[in-house]
């Protein structure tokens, strides 16, 4: 059975929801565009757009801490700069993320969305060039935007270990895939990958967080996800990254080759 890729997100705003695209252009040493473009930093975290630095998810509200966000839907339109919020399917904002208006406005909303949470009024960040990643430069890599891929066979040995359903965006992950056995994809580190037209390289293995524990349906920490991986499988990696050798479009239903 041929690999395939089966779904292809984005997540524009770090923590917040993924967005389902068709196909992606990828380009040597990036990340899917507009992924993790933006983030929601705490009140003391210090960001110099000029000369961005990566900095741990801790400096952010994310769904480790902050499950709450996970109850909204937000969508990105990058030819305007729109960004809209809704919450069971109630649009509750819409403003220009890239004006200093918008971005305001999209302040003010989180501030009061997530009031009482630890780390003060959250503060809208940008970075020209710069992607909000978990992921930091590995050794032998020229930089830290990865791809992250995830086998959906490995979610499915998950989902009968835990004896319920594992929604595959729980890891936010940029590209699925269908085709191989569970776990297989942990071999492939150091190896090259053709994907569409684009040729990529396996970095790591992607360590899982309690980010994972929250239902990206409920906003609920329902399942342990880390405590599961290690007593079950005596790992807690799900998915690997890789970065970008060759550029090219990928799609959904693209084969991946080793």
């Amino acid at each position: 059975m041929a690999m395939t890729i089966s779904a292809i997100y984005r997540y524009p705003v770090k923590g917040l929801s993924p967005e389902p695209l068709d196909q992606v252009t990828l380009s040597v040493g990036q990340g899917v565009p507009h992924d993790r473009r933006f983030a929601l930093a705490l009140a003391a975290t210090q960001i110099d757009p000029e000369k961005p630095e990566w900095l741990h998810k801790s400096n952010f509200f994310m769904l480790m801490r902050d499950e709450k966000l996970a109850q909204l839907q937000t969508r990105f339109d990058e030819r305007s700069g729109n960004f809209t919020i809704a919450r069971s399917g109630a649009l509750l904002l819409s403003a220009g993320i890239t004006d200093p208006g918008g971005r305001r406005a999209i302040e003010a909303f989180f501030a009061e969305f997530l009031a009482g949470h630890p780390g003060g009024r959250p503060k809208l960040v940008e970075a020209p060039g710069h992607s909000f990643y978990d992921a930091k430069q590995r050794p032998n890599s020229t930089t830290n935007k990865y791809i992250s891929i995830i086998n959906l066979a490995s979610i499915e040995t998950v989902e009968r270990a835990a004896r319920v359903p594992v929604a595959p965006l729980r890891f936010r992950a940029n590209l699925y895939f269908s085709g191989t056995p569970a776990w297989s994809e942990l071999s492939w580190i150091g190896s090259e990958l053709a994907i569409g037209t684009a040729h990529l390289r396996v970095v790591s293995p992607i360590t899982r967080c309690p980010a994972t524990s929250v239902n990206p349906a409920t906003a609920e920490r329902d399942l342990d996800i880390p405590k599961l991986l290690q007593s079950e499988f005596g790992h807690n990696y799900m998915g690997i990254y890789a970065e970008v050798l060759k550029g090219g479009a990928v799609a959904t239903n693209d084969r991946l080759s080793g």
